[in-house]
């Protein structure tokens, strides 16, 4: 069970702490104060998780059960690979008989029970890689993927919505039935297309924002829930015909059941 920390830290470390000015900019002080003071750094530290991202995946299972019964789990855009240790520990993996498949451009240090590759997902090689290194139909797809951004508010919300319907596409080609997708997205709305696809083929779609995630940041993270199974003839996200109300992608406080 993930719990948000309380009366402190956990770790002895003091909070408040400040970074002299030096050389350093005023705005990567800042960050780095933030970075040092954040509890959930700290509790990660202290838990021994890669980056304060494990606790937001902990936040969202803790209420919607999406690890529970998960035996084979794909991570998307997996680096530093906290998310991937969580799954390990879940699934029981082991480097012998592996069950996460973990994979980013990025290099990840080596993980116990997870299997990576170091690759681009947008390769068109990438599905078929992760397919054959799990050995099996997964039950969970996460995605973490955001593009690099670019401080343009419009362009970074664009460029990781289009990793968000390319991750969304790809769990529908793999999951098991009843398996559930979570991805990152950005807070302005998510395209049209990508909610037609995930009503069409999951039970319920909710849209989520953890405790863990700083509330000054625009991320969010849609949660597909109850892969319904693949159908002959279901539209895609390249049906541009389809059309969804809105009111089928709700907001977590007020879910309801799709039909």
């Amino acid at each position: 069970m993930s719990k948000p920390p309380i009366g402190g830290n956990r770790t002895g470390r003091k909070l408040g702490q400040k970074v002299k000015k030096g050389k350093l900019k005023a705005s990567s002080r800042r960050w780095i104060e933030r970075h040092i003071n954040d509890p959930y750094v700290q509790r990660a530290q202290l838990e021994g998780y890669r980056a304060r991202a494990a606790f937001k995946l902990l936040e969202i299972d803790e209420k919607h059960k999406i690890l529970s019964g998960a035996k084979r789990i794909i991570d998307l855009g997996a680096a530093p690979g906290s998310w991937s240790q969580i799954a390990a520990k879940v699934t029981n993996s082991t480097d012998a008989e592996p069950k996460v498949v973990a994979i980013d451009f990025l290099e990840l240090d080596p993980l116990a029970g997870v299997h990576i590759l170091q690759l681009d997902f947008l390769d068109p090689t990438a599905p078929e890689k992760l397919m054959t290194a799990l050995g099996g139909t997964p039950d969970l797809v996460l995605s973490d993927m955001a593009a690099p951004t670019t401080g343009h508010r419009q362009t970074d919300h664009i460029r990781t919505m289009h990793l968000c319907e390319v991750a969304a596409y790809f769990a529908i080609d793999v999951l098991a039935e009843g398996g559930h997708f979570l991805a990152k997205t950005f807070q302005g709305g998510a395209e049209r297309e990508l909610l037609t696809l995930l009503k069409q083929n999951f039970k319920q779609v909710i849209h989520v924002k953890p405790a863990a995630s700083r509330a000054e940041s625009v991320e969010m993270f849609l949660l597909a829930k109850g892969f319904k199974g693949r159908k002959p003839g279901a539209r895609s996200l390249y049906d541009s015909e389809t059309e969804i109300d809105d009111r089928d992608v709700v907001d977590e406080r007020d879910a309801v059941e799709a039909e």
